[in-house]
């Protein structure tokens, strides 16, 4: 399939169109529960991130079709040429019943907003594998409160402190528990030679440059939410205000200074590559990481290799810590990658919206979520006792066609298929350890209170706006800036039209409240 290119005004021919669709279709939605128009097929537009499109009348669509009792009419999209091909089609007249959105960017938005598509928000409870078990997760997908679209859950707790298993056991240390434990084992890590080696060569916290700005769960927003200075944005005395606003985050910011000048932090943070994360912890330089608990699994693969005799004894995890003031405030990720959505143009009546809906919700049944997830059981994969094991010799066309259908999966009331077997009863104890962790620490989820609304300033100058204080916190924790400065460009970030995103994010909050 040849890459689309973006058209001139397509977003706004799109708007305009699916509007007027919208219309004819009756505008307002009642959900007074009227009767389902029973579909023999379904049209849905997906990405696949795979090198091939599935295959027609493959077997894993001819599984879910036998479970669901329609047939599916797939139309796949590179994932890389996505986003222009849903603006394409948005602005013609040939659109699918369900369409993967993959985030509210300001066309999906424009579009949701002026009628494009259904607003499912007093429908999903209606169907059971469609009624949520995260409503936070399902409020913070939606455009100013109202549901635009099923959301594909992801791990909503993915955050975790990664640390040397040996070098804690050599200077007789644990785990931490608190940011306080943080600072003394990275400080124990970089003085008191760690590795034996009689070399001061080490160092504590291994932190890369981070690509994204402000609130996209670096090391450093992990510390500022474990402080408690929310998640992006948190609340104080009824008002919404970005965390870097807050007491909190200044403290946090201090104690990350405090880090790095006392040597704790590699000295190449500001410049240090990303893709390269893990090699100081795997040659002994570096011994603790903040980042996702999948980069564990990594860290284990790669060891494995290397040293399969040991390679047991290098990688421990922790989750979320405690702040300085005794309480857990965990980070979360948003939770849900883009969505399931339907289009008034295609879907004109509310008995053709329920017919959707209720094919939607045989597709995220139990019977179909494993297919979704993990392909056909005996061809794909076997079971040990609840858990996947992965047949060996699958052809990759097979595998690549099962990792385009779980595009479709929504799991909004849960993972519908099954965990992986892992390699080894160490490999199984620490994948295990991160489920359990993922689960602790969702009690304690500091989820952002602003995800559902958009703001118009945000949309147009937020891009810019966002590096004045994620410039501003990398040049203090580097000591190139002293307190005052900081605060200064926080003060220019208000005025530059931050005071405005603010008012506009609580008039939102206040109209959906």
């Amino acid at each position: 399939m040849k890459r689309s290119t973006t058209l001139p005004g397509v977003g706004i021919a799109a708007v305009a169109a699916l509007a007027l669709a919208g219309c004819a279709a009756g505008g307002g939605e009642n959900t007074s529960g009227g009767e389902a128009a029973e579909l023999e097929s379904l049209s849905i537009m997906a990405p696949f991130l795979s090198t091939n499109a599935p295959e027609d009348g493959n077997e894993i669509e001819t599984a879910i079709e036998e479970v669901i009792g329609v047939d599916l009419e797939m139309t796949w999209v590179p994932n890389a040429s996505y986003g222009d091909k849903v603006n394409i089609t948005l602005a013609g007249d040939d659109l699918p019943q369900v369409m993967v959105i993959q985030g509210k960017d300001p066309g999906f938005v424009r579009n949701a907003e002026a009628g494009a598509f259904w607003d499912l928000t007093d429908y999903l409870g209606d169907y059971e594998n469609l009624t949520t078990t995260f409503p936070e997760v399902q409020l913070a997908s939606s455009v100013n409160g109202k549901v635009y679209g099923i959301f594909r859950a992801r791990d909503v707790m993915r955050e975790a402190v990664i640390v040397r298993k040996d070098w804690l056991a050599n200077l007789g240390l644990e785990l931490p528990k608190t940011t306080e434990d943080l600072y003394e084992i990275a400080k124990a890590f970089t003085e008191d030679d760690p590795d034996g080696n009689g070399v001061d060569d080490t160092y504590g916290l291994i932190i890369p440059k981070w690509p994204g700005t402000i609130g996209t769960n670096s090391p450093w927003d992990a510390i500022e939410t474990w402080y408690g200075a929310g998640t992006r944005w948190t609340e104080r005395d009824g008002e919404l205000v970005p965390g870097f606003t807050t007491d909190e985050w200044l403290e946090a910011v201090q104690f990350e200074r405090q880090l790095v000048e006392e040597g704790v932090v590699n000295p190449d943070f500001a410049t240090f590559d990303s893709a390269k994360w893990n090699e100081p912890f795997l040659t002994g330089k570096g011994g603790i990481i903040i980042d996702v608990h999948s980069r564990v699994g990594q860290l284990i693969s790669l060891l494995k290799q290397s040293d399969p005799e040991n390679f047991e004894n290098y990688v421990d995890v922790t989750g979320n810590l405690e702040g300085p003031d005794g309480e857990l405030y965990a980070l979360p990720t948003a939770g849900y990658s883009g969505f399931l959505a339907i289009p008034k143009a295609q879907v004109r009546t509310e008995e053709e919206l329920r017919g959707v809906l209720e094919v939607l919700n045989d597709l995220n049944s139990d019977e179909a979520g494993p297919i979704l997830n993990n392909g056909i059981e005996g061809v794909t994969y076997t079971l040990d006792g609840d858990l996947a094991v992965a047949v060996d010799d699958v052809p990759q066309a097979l595998k690549d066609t099962v990792g385009a259908f779980a595009q479709l999966g929504t799991n909004v009331a849960g993972f519908q298929g099954y965990l992986p077997k892992q390699a080894s009863d160490y490999e199984q104890e620490m994948y295990d350890k991160r489920k359990e962790i993922e689960a602790s620490d969702l009690e304690s989820a500091q989820f952002d209170p602003a995800a559902p609304y958009v703001s118009p300033t945000y949309v147009s100058k937020g891009a810019q706006l966002d590096t004045i204080v994620a410039d501003a916190r990398i040049q203090y924790i580097a000591g190139q800036i002293d307190l005052a400065a900081l605060e200064d460009a926080i003060e220019l970030w208000r005025s530059s039209g931050g005071d405005d995103i603010i008012a506009e994010i609580n008039e939102l909050a206040e109209a959906g409240s």
